[in-house]
């Protein structure tokens, strides 16, 4: 199985975005850290699903990055990338488990501790937790469930949790403290005037 970044990067496909220039800065300061999730909206179709996330696992494979697909687990097969996350309202952990094979990289979304549990049972490699704090940037989330919400989950599993949500590098330390394993980020890096040096303080923050 591929190894798992610290450092998330979830494609903004939202209007005036462009997820493929902010990918473009990211990479070449990753260092190993960095883990790429292909998300598009809901209304964007399989066909702009694959066109995407080809030309993402292009680019992650020239940086040896590891690159999942969301959600469509089918776009990851057909693009060859190194496995999916699934949310919620997506197949079941131990159904994407089937779909993607033992060797995949599964993430699965949770935000309590008895559904984290299960979807580590059912073969999910990492848990997304959160949101962390509310967010925009993806719409019907659930409030949310801040650093106590973390450590709860954290504390119940042994696979890699990733904290989602709002996250920007000032609050990595406490998260970290919380016992997330590193962060996933949407606009912290698609709305950065600098996305390689947001990148940077991000992955700085984990390492530290």
């Amino acid at each position: 199985m591929p190894s798992l970044g610290r450092l998330h990067l979830i494609t903004d496909t939202r209007p005036g975005r462009d997820p493929l220039a902010v990918l473009r800065a990211a990479l070449p300061v990753a260092r190993g850290e960095l883990v790429v999730q292909v998300r598009v909206g809901d209304d964007a179709t399989d066909r702009e699903a694959y066109d995407l996330s080809r030309r993402v696992v292009a680019l992650c494979a020239r940086h040896d990055v590891t690159c999942l697909v969301n959600d469509r687990l089918h776009v990851a097969l057909a693009v060859g990338a190194a496995g999916g996350h699934v949310g919620a309202h997506d197949l079941p952990v131990g159904a994407a488990r089937r779909v993607l094979g033992s060797a995949a990289v599964l993430g699965a979304t949770a935000r309590e501790p008895g559904a984290a549990t299960e979807a580590v049972a059912a073969g999910a490699s990492y848990l997304g937790v959160g949101p962390f704090r509310p967010t925009r940037t993806k719409d019907g989330l659930p409030p949310a469930i801040g650093v106590a919400g973390v450590r709860a989950v954290a504390e119940a599993v042994t696979v890699p949790v990733i904290a989602i949500g709002g996250v920007t590098a000032a609050d990595v330390r406490e998260l970290r403290a919380a016992g997330a394993y590193g962060v996933a980020v949407v606009g912290a890096l698609s709305g950065a005037a600098d996305p390689a040096r947001a990148t940077a303080e991000l992955l700085g923050a984990l390492t530290c």
